[in-house]
């Protein structure tokens, strides 16, 4: 079996989570920001999968269990497979094996039936709260609208919680909470706690800044499964000058606390033209802070990013640069460190689905409770949002304009409406659309049969010739204030903030 002893003592890898969801009348294997859905066969191998059992073991049991005969050679291809896809470790061996890539998924035992829908909808599988707007930093690439000083007041906590117990019960399963900085919320250790009794798998996306010894020791005993810590670049000058504070040193200081509270290490770093060439330093930076999993995200321009895309948006050959860089890096570490880069919408010829297509798996909750079907859909005039605090989830997800709008495809013009992969990217990113032709229901000009493809390709030519260009006022940074609806004016940014929170 590829040099897998039959003593082997698979086990599923900290931070990873089996579990059986009736929604969906199938196992999962939920890990950070993601979900398996699992046949039975697969969830009879991984629920004996425990450090404990040996492969022998786990093959002696499973024939027991079902009355079968013979299905040492398919649960050894499993298991395999799982070590390739990080799904099961082996604790404390060091010993690779020839893992097979393309081993099958075992097929003797019975599995599952189909996820449960409703009215044709699948449940919302992903659940984003934005617990808040409010930010110690000033990020120059921030999501957040940049009029939010004009929204209603947060949510209290009692809301926040009915929220979680009538998306549970649909069968939102992988739980988001970010912001602004999530940490600023007080009640944050009883919304996590509540979320984790529920059976979610809860995800906290953070600066840091906030994160105490004391604070992650809370977090930890309500149930928090994952944290992913960002980070503006690898150098203090940039990451402080990016986000207008003082941070770095404690963002430093906080992946040392993550990996104390042996959570999995996840870093994010959004990617543009000021950062992008220093990815290898950005990845050196990770490693040596023990990272398992790096994200280099390319920036998407909505909110404040959209205001400094011309400043923001990278060369080609800078693009280019970053993914040979990365490539070396992920050869060199091999299966230690997993690096996801995601490349920028306005360098594709096809457009990525939005959420896997609007009002199909992903629900967001302003901190005002207006419910979106994507981050930035509050800018879209299009859709009539409603808010969690005059309808229950439920009817929210199937039952209101905003989340039926751009589902199916009813609503799509040409090219999209006759394109064969519009099976695939469901038309692309309706922000986007919007925010370059203003209509959502264009084809995403991202797309190169989209009529309106040139909007993107005249965006990339400025960004090649933008080195060269003189610095003008209309070059200058927009940073993020959460205290005004009005931008901070160019050439003036908020001074840099010094957030010295004491880790104790």
């Amino acid at each position: 079996m590829s040099g897998l002893p039959d003593t082997a003592k698979p086990a599923i890898p900290r931070g990873l989570r089996l579990q059986w969801e009736p929604v969906q009348d199938a196992h999962v294997l939920l890990y950070p920001e993601g979900m398996v859905q699992l046949n039975g066969s697969a969830a009879a191998i991984l629920s004996r999968c425990d450090g404990l059992r040996t492969m022998t073991e786990i093959v002696a049991d499973l024939e027991r269990a079902y009355g079968a005969s013979g299905l040492a050679a398919d649960v050894q291809a499993f298991v395999t497979r799982a070590l390739q896809t990080r799904w099961l470790e082996l604790p404390g061996v060091n010993t690779r094996f020839a893992l097979q890539a393309d081993a099958p998924a075992p097929t003797t035992l019975r599995g599952p039936g189909p996820v449960k829908m409703a009215q044709g909808v699948g449940p919302p599988f992903w659940l984003l709260l934005e617990l808040t707007y409010r930010c110690p930093l000033h990020c120059v690439f921030c999501y957040n609208p940049t009029e939010f000083a004009r929204t209603g007041p947060e949510l209290p906590t009692a809301d926040w919680l009915r929220v979680l117990r009538e998306a549970r019960a649909l069968g939102a399963v992988q739980l988001g909470l970010s912001g602004g900085e999530p940490l600023e919320r007080e009640d944050l250790e009883t919304i996590v706690g509540e979320a984790r009794g529920l059976g979610y798998y809860v995800n906290l996306i953070t600066s840091g800044v906030g994160l105490t010894a004391a604070r992650i020791a809370a977090l930890k005993a309500a149930g928090l499964d994952h944290i992913q810590l960002s980070f503006q670049d690898s150098t203090r000058e940039l990451n402080d000058f990016l986000s207008s504070t003082r941070t770095f040193e404690l963002k430093s200081k906080v992946a040392a606390l993550i990996r104390a509270h042996e959570y999995p290490m996840v870093l994010n770093v959004v990617l543009h033209r000021l950062n992008i060439d220093h990815v290898g330093e950005i990845l050196d930076m990770a490693e040596r802070m023990g990272a398992q999993y790096v994200e280099l995200a390319n920036t998407q321009y909505y909110g404040w990013a959209w205001l400094n895309r011309q400043q923001l948006l990278p060369s080609r050959a800078q693009l280019e640069r970053a993914e040979a860089v990365t490539q070396r890096f992920r050869e060199r570490v091999g299966e230690r460190i997993q690096v996801y880069f995601v490349v920028p919408d306005y360098f594709e010829r096809r457009p990525k689905a939005c959420m896997g297509g609007q009002g199909s798996v992903f629900l967001a909750i302003a901190p005002d409770g207006i419910a979106m079907p994507c981050h930035a859909a509050r800018m879209l005039p299009a859709l009539e949002l409603p808010s969690v605090g005059s309808a229950d989830i439920r009817s929210i997800w199937y039952d209101s304009q905003a989340f039926n709008h751009f589902r199916g495809e009813a609503w799509m013009k040409e090219p999209c409406r006759s394109c064969p992969e519009r099976v695939k990217d469901f038309g692309g990113c309706r922000c986007q659309a919007y925010l370059l032709t203003g209509d959502a229901a264009n084809a995403d000009p991202v797309c190169d049969l989209s009529p309106h493809h040139h909007l993107v390709t005249e965006a990339v030519a400025r960004a090649e010739s933008a080195a060269t260009l003189p610095a003008t006022r209309e070059h200058v940074l927009v940073f993020r204030d959460h205290r005004t609806s009005i931008p901070v004016v160019p050439g003036n940014p908020p001074a840099a903030a010094a957030v010295e929170e004491p880790l104790r």
